[in-house]
């Protein structure tokens, strides 16, 4: 009974984490719905924004709950270069994975294109007019004129010049 009663604040600042981490979760989610809806993005596409946003809020959370649990600054500081080396030489053979991720999530805050719309992708050395018809997390899926079905990374779209041919927006209500 003594060692609960040494450890009370530790239990008490994680369990008042634990709840910040419940209240952000929820209002984030309840953000990022109400600006999808208000710029006509796709449901699909805000759960995944969403499903990132709470897998970075865990991961803030378990840094806190580390240091609310008195972990030494050494031996998190060891672990985490352990860490980050390890996933730094695995990533580096798949940076484009990551590059495609953050892609995605920029497109969906900051792209003015939606599923439906025709775009001209300038490459000078393979320009593409096609229509979105979805929107992943990695790529995009295009069709164009001539019903050739391209995969084009998220990467490339913020590194080529877009041009929106036409809009087609489709006002569809979120549903859960």
């Amino acid at each position: 009974m003594n060692y609960f009663a040494y450890l009370t604040e530790e239990i008490f600042a994680t369990i008042i984490l634990l709840i910040i981490v419940v209240i952000l979760r929820f209002f984030s989610a309840k953000f990022i719905r109400r600006y999808a809806t208000l710029s006509s993005i796709m449901e699909h596409r805000t759960n995944l924004v969403i499903k990132y946003i709470h897998i970075l809020l865990n991961l803030l959370a378990l840094i806190g709950v580390i240091v609310i649990w008195g972990v030494q600054k050494k031996d998190i500081f060891i672990t985490l270069s352990s860490v980050t080396t390890v996933v730094g030489v695995a990533m580096f053979a798949q940076w484009s994975i990551l590059s495609n991720i953050t892609s995605g999530v920029i497109l969906f805050f900051f792209f003015p294109f939606r599923i439906g719309d025709i775009i001209q992708v300038h490459d000078k050395d393979f320009p593409i007019q096609a229509e979105i018809e979805d929107i992943k997390a990695f790529h995009i899926y295009l069709k164009t004129i001539d019903g050739e079905r391209i995969t084009y990374p998220n990467n490339l779209l913020l590194q080529k010049g877009i041009s929106i041919i036409m809009h087609k927006h489709n006002n569809k209500e979120f549903t859960d």
